[in-house]
């Protein structure tokens, strides 16, 4: 990646490392994909890399955790490899969630929600931020946000809850939310979410689907993350009281039931922290893949023996819900249980190939496909 220089103290450097280069080709080739698809670095030197959105420019936009960092990274020739990266703020609180609309990078940090103007026009000294809301709650447990434009032009995004377990005393806890792009009108879509850092909507019902990362010490096996389907104001999905379709907590259910509350439409295996999401609906893959659900497992940070840590299609019928799921890309978990890299998020390019971020590597993989010789 080619590093940009300048004496604008705005714009950090970013150095190449050739020990991380080859360890990246090392992961690379551990990588499993379906036959015909590739996967390449687009971009790394991306510390704590999470969250990505795309600008109508072209430059990618890459949110981080602890790194407390934006980012930009531009593929300028269009060769599929970003040739320079820029650091669009630093020292934020945990800035994960990155949106993108009529020419602003929004961002979600734990308690705010930023706006940075014209921000492709100013990569290389990047404005100071508007802050559009700063009303959430500060609790760093799952306070990490996603953030995304929804059909309607309004913001989305989620409050975890600040615990592994408890019941919160603040309706906004545990919650799916959304506001105006200047911050106003904060509405209360849903509740009973323990921690969504994923969610999208469905290419032609516009339905939105959004993942959500069950609660620990239940033991290896329980209870299952879950996809699940919001359809009107004022749903609960079970947090704290009921996990998955029918496991009652045993601290906080009391006299509650699973059926009070909605099911989950498809249940993941326990503690693979199922992260950002996208309905494919680029023109680059086989048609098989057209509005299919690819879902970044980021991985179990407990469990025995790890699993997750891999990228996921989860299949849809004609009824527009969930039916099965496959592996997409995988071998960042290795048979010895080593873990060579975690995904985080996915993002479908104009061309059609897709970006998966790494937040353990600090790297953006570009996958795409090419029919073999002979093969349809």
């Amino acid at each position: 990646m080619k590093i940009i220089t300048t004496a604008l103290p705005a714009l950090l450097l970013i150095s190449s490392n050739a020990y991380s280069e080859d360890v990246h080709q090392a992961v690379l080739r551990r990588l499993h994909l379906p036959a015909g698809f590739n996967v390449s670095i687009f971009a790394d030197n991306l510390p704590d890399a999470r969250s990505l959105a795309l600008g109508d420019d072209g430059v990618v936009y890459v949110g981080s955790g602890k790194e407390g960092k934006l980012y930009a990274v531009q593929d300028a020739d269009g060769n599929g490899v970003a040739e320079a990266s820029y650091v669009i703020d630093k020292d934020l609180y945990m800035p994960n969630g990155v949106a993108y609309r009529n020419g602003a990078l929004y961002a979600a940090t734990v308690n705010r929600i930023l706006r940075y103007d014209a921000i492709g026009q100013h990569l290389a000294n990047p404005p100071k931020p508007v802050v559009v809301f700063d009303r959430f709650p500060t609790d760093r447990p799952h306070g990490w946000k996603y953030l995304r434009f929804g059909p309607d032009a309004k913001l989305y995004t989620a409050v975890g809850a600040p615990c592994n377990i408890c019941e919160s005393k603040q309706d906004i806890y545990a919650s799916l939310v959304r506001l105006d792009p200047d911050g106003k009108n904060l509405e209360i879509l849903a509740r009973g979410i323990r921690n969504t850092v994923g969610f999208d909507w469905q290419p032609g019902t516009g339905a939105l689907f959004f993942n959500d990362n069950g609660r620990d010490h239940l033991g290896d096996d329980a209870p299952p993350d879950e996809l699940n389907l919001w359809s009107a104001k004022g749903e609960h999905f079970g947090y704290p009281y009921c996990h998955g379709s029918d496991i009652p907590d045993p601290e906080l259910a009391g006299d509650k039931k699973c059926s009070q509350f909605k099911p989950p439409v498809w249940e993941y295996k326990a503690h693979i922290a199922p992260l950002g999401m996208r309905f494919y609906q680029g023109k680059q893959f086989p048609p098989a893949y057209q509005n299919q659900l690819l879902v970044a497992q980021h991985g179990s940070w407990n469990r025995t023996e790890p699993q997750g840590y891999k990228v996921v299609m989860v299949k849809f019928g004609a009824d527009g819900l969930p039916k099965a799921e496959e592996d997409f890309i995988s071998g960042w978990l290795t048979p010895d249980g080593d873990v060579l890299g975690r995904p985080v998020d996915i993002l479908t390019m104009p061309d059609g190939g897709v970006l998966v971020s790494d937040d353990k590597l600090g790297l953006i993989y570009r996958v795409t496909y090419a029919a073999q010789p002979g093969k349809p």
